[in-house]
């Protein structure tokens, strides 16, 4: 016979992490790579605010006289090829990169919401309709319709975020779809339409609040997609314009010429990337298991 303390078991469970910081700090050592994940996003987002106070000089000064200048303690991660501070560029990049991501997911997930929520609700011909166009959309992959937004639109921080934003659409549209369909089949809201609530107060006040928490999951899974995008696009001449500073556009002027002569050019901004992408992907995935305990692994 085995004797169960059941004290013990309830704390594991988090029985006893009543307060906020309790939860938070239970949550934390629940979902380790999680926290990890949301520290990486954590200063990435406090860089990018207070990026004029931590970056030592000005991202967009160019010093011919100290051009390709080796890591030191005046250049922490050196300088490129027009003598400008690498650190400071990177600091300001992260406003570049989190503001795409941001935005673009915001603005794509908004739509989405939209469009899902209205396609799953009244179904019929308007379901038909929407569902067909998502279709086109996710014939081509993310990256490819992004390359070609913004080949139509030109390069610039909105033309971008709207250029990635709307590949995200059919994504978010789906899952709002799926959820409202099987929603809107459940017994408060039929209780709903008894006592005269219209279709659209039912639709924003009980069916939508029940998707948020796939959506909150499927947002910041998109984040890392988004500043990936973002850097390709960049990487590749489409994204932002010089000689605002991007991760992308860093790596695509140095990649090819400097990279054995000054693989500082290559190094910094490839780490700056996949740190952001990692951190956003460790905390989506801990924010899953959080809010739909299904999907745990």
């Amino acid at each position: 016979m085995a004797a169960i303390d059941f004290d013990v078991e309830l704390r594991r469970a988090g029985a006893h992490a009543t307060g906020g910081w309790r939860r938070v700090l239970f949550l934390a050592q629940r979902h380790v790579l999680g926290a990890a994940g949301l520290t990486i996003m954590a200063v990435f987002v406090l860089t990018a605010i207070f990026a004029d106070f931590i970056a030592r000089y000005d991202p967009l000064t160019v010093d011919a006289a100290h051009a390709l200048a080796r890591p030191s303690l005046a250049h922490w991660m050196g300088t490129d090829s027009f003598g400008r501070d690498v650190f400071s560029r990177i600091i300001h990049g992260a406003r570049i990169s989190l503001a795409v991501g941001i935005g673009s997911t915001a603005l794509g997930g908004t739509i989405g919401v939209i469009v899902g929520l209205t396609s799953g609700y009244l179904s019929g011909w308007v379901d038909l309709i929407f569902q067909r166009v998502s279709d086109i959309l996710q014939a081509l992959p993310l990256l490819v319709l992004a390359l070609i937004m913004t080949a139509a639109l030109g390069p610039s921080l909105p033309n971008v975020i709207l250029a990635i934003a709307i590949p995200l659409i059919p994504t978010v549209s789906r899952v709002t779809r799926a959820n409202t369909l099987a929603l809107r089949e459940q017994p408060f809201v039929e209780a709903a339409k008894s006592i005269g609530m219209s279709e659209v107060r039912i639709a924003l006040r009980h069916v939508l609040p029940n998707t948020l928490a796939p959506l909150i999951v499927l947002a910041t899974a998109q984040l890392g997609s988004t500043i990936l995008t973002e850097a390709s696009l960049s990487f590749l001449g489409l994204g932002i314009p010089e000689p605002y500073p991007s991760w992308g556009r860093m790596l695509s002027e140095s990649a090819a010429e400097y990279v054995r002569t000054a693989p500082w050019l290559v190094i910094f901004p490839g780490i700056a990337i996949s740190l952001a992408v990692f951190g956003a992907n460790l905390f989506g995935d801990a924010l899953r298991d959080i809010l739909d305990p299904r999907q745990r692994g």
